[in-house]
């Protein structure tokens, strides 16, 4: 193969898994008439069309995706190669991407990095916050961050938080309209404020469980979010009852904006995770973040 093929691959892998030139090419750092022009002699060079472009999308052809398929774990084992070489530095360097809910990154990414980063000039830390799930791998993450009840079972998962709690919680107006409930099925009688997942669009089932009991209940209200800031905003104003994690409303609760109820009925579950495929070589520099977010009970 000659050394010119190897970026013409690379360029097309990238265009392929982007499905867009402008990505891609942002991805390489290169210009996207110049990566529009390397893919076109590369289809030109093998006498088949590899991408379908339209006016608003890029896809694989069935050539295409059978040629993307052999050349991501190629790929992927030079990836690793370079990172294992990366390991003969004196100091750990490079990027790490993560994807992360914003919560997990105030309250366990951010302390760490703060405390982190100045002794490592050489390593740099992006972080996506974003409320859905993603895929590390097809997104070209180094590791995510989310629930250890919500990590796929092919990864590695290091606990980075201790348990973590829910609440149900409502301002004093409210309570002075309407009675407190005294178990979760009470709450169907409430104004509930919802929370709809942003990726799987339903709205989130309240969960509880006392005694080994579990119990879901699908409450109603007026209002609706997908963003936990602002359902502690609405709770605060007397609008109705939120379930939400602790961390959302600790200070909320010390100064009597929020009251806490059901709190027999919300026990300790797996805290925040980073997880990250179990075959990633492990770099330097991922290795000592991972060392650094560590929970140690």
């Amino acid at each position: 193969m000659r050394r010119e093929d190897l970026g013409d691959l690379t360029a097309f892998v990238a265009v392929a898994e982007d499905r867009s030139f402008t990505r891609a090419a942002a991805r390489l750092g290169t210009s996207q008439s110049a990566i529009s022009q390397t893919v076109r002699r590369l289809e030109g060079r093998l006498g088949l069309r590899l991408l379908t472009r339209t006016t608003r999308s890029v896809a694989p052809t069935s050539a295409g995706e059978r040629l993307l398929a052999s050349l991501r774990p190629a790929l992927d084992e030079i990836d690793n190669q370079l990172a294992a070489i990366s390991e003969l530095r004196d100091k750990p360097a490079g990027t790490i991407r993560i994807t992360t809910s914003q919560h997990a990154a105030d309250a366990v990414l951010w302390p760490a990095l703060e405390r982190l980063l100045p002794d490592y000039p050489d390593v740099s830390v992006e972080l996506s916050v974003d409320s859905g799930f993603r895929d590390i791998v097809a997104d070209r993450f180094d590791a995510g961050v989310r629930l250890g009840e919500h990590v796929d079972k092919d990864m590695v998962a290091v606990p980075i938080s201790p348990p973590l709690r829910m609440a149900v919680v409502g301002a004093p107006a409210y309570f002075a309209r309407r009675e407190r409930p005294r178990k979760p099925h009470d709450l169907t009688g409430h104004n509930c404020i919802n929370m709809r997942f942003p990726t799987m669009g339903g709205l989130y089932a309240w969960e509880f469980e006392k005694a080994g009991r579990e119990v879901q209940v699908r409450v109603g209200g007026q209002i609706t979010f997908n963003e936990p800031r602002l359902i502690v905003t609405a709770a605060c104003a007397g609008l109705g009852l939120a379930f939400i994690l602790e961390g959302h409303v600790q200070q909320q609760l010390a100064d009597g904006r929020l009251v806490r109820v059901l709190d027999d009925w919300c026990p300790s579950f797996a805290g925040y995770h980073l997880y990250y495929p179990s075959r990633r070589h492990l770099s330097p520099a991922f290795a000592l973040l991972v060392g650094a977010l560590k929970y140690r009970s």
